[in-house]
């Protein structure tokens, strides 16, 4: 059960694992989120603006760096016997990057998929947006993906700084009125600014209410 005493981005959070295919999965234990998104939409820059640590996630200039599932969680457990993380957030392989080779794109796509049908404590995954493009082609051939995994999965827009405030409500609407039949989709979108720290807190506490936490910071 997770640790409920504990806040959950209170104190530091470490990587544990690059998992290259699924044979190198942890074992299931904490419950999981997962953050997915197009390559540079600013995935590695949200999670460490999320746990207030700048170099946890790799950021680089160089789109479709992030080519494995990589594991991180709260620092301070040991992993044995009872003594787990209360959670682990799972950084995916940003997809949509043209450049890169059919055969990688393919062995993420199968990859990720195998991940999102076979991992029963993953609880949401959460699906990255840039504010300034809006959903594209990709984005909705993976909400595609996510339905027919069953997987629950909610919308947020990142890099809202970089488009102007008055915009960013009718957006939100916008995003939820094109989300709204599908099966998987949780209703509620999030809007965030890794460089302002805009909406982090919100993002947060969805998180932790995700994963049954109410204690978050």
């Amino acid at each position: 059960m997770p640790d409920t005493e504990k806040p959950l981005f209170g104190h530091p959070w470490i990587f544990i694992r690059g998992v290259p295919s699924l044979n190198f999965l942890p074992p299931e234990g904490p419950l999981e989120v997962a953050f997915a998104g197009r390559s540079n939409v600013g995935k590695s820059s949200l999670i460490n603006a999320l746990v207030g640590q700048k170099g946890l996630a790799r950021t680089s200039n160089t789109p479709g760096r992030t080519q494995e599932l990589n594991y991180f969680v709260p620092d301070g457990y040991s992993g044995e016997g009872g003594d787990l993380p209360p959670m682990a957030i799972v950084d995916m392989p940003g997809y949509g990057y043209a450049q890169a080779p059919k055969e990688q794109v393919d062995k993420w796509t199968k990859l990720v998929f195998d991940y999102l049908r076979g991992r029963a404590t993953l609880k949401r995954v959460y699906v990255l947006i840039d504010s300034r493009h809006g959903i594209k082609k990709n984005d909705d051939d993976v909400l595609d993906l996510l339905d027919k995994a069953a997987v629950s999965y909610q919308i947020v827009l990142t890099k809202t700084d970089k488009i102007k405030a008055a915009g960013v409500p009718k957006l939100l609407a916008e995003t939820a009125d094109k989300i709204r039949k599908r099966p998987a989709a949780y209703p509620g979108v999030l809007s965030t600014s890794s460089e302002k720290g805009d909406g982090l807190d919100d993002l947060r506490q969805a998180i932790g209410e995700t994963v049954g936490i109410a204690r978050w910071k």
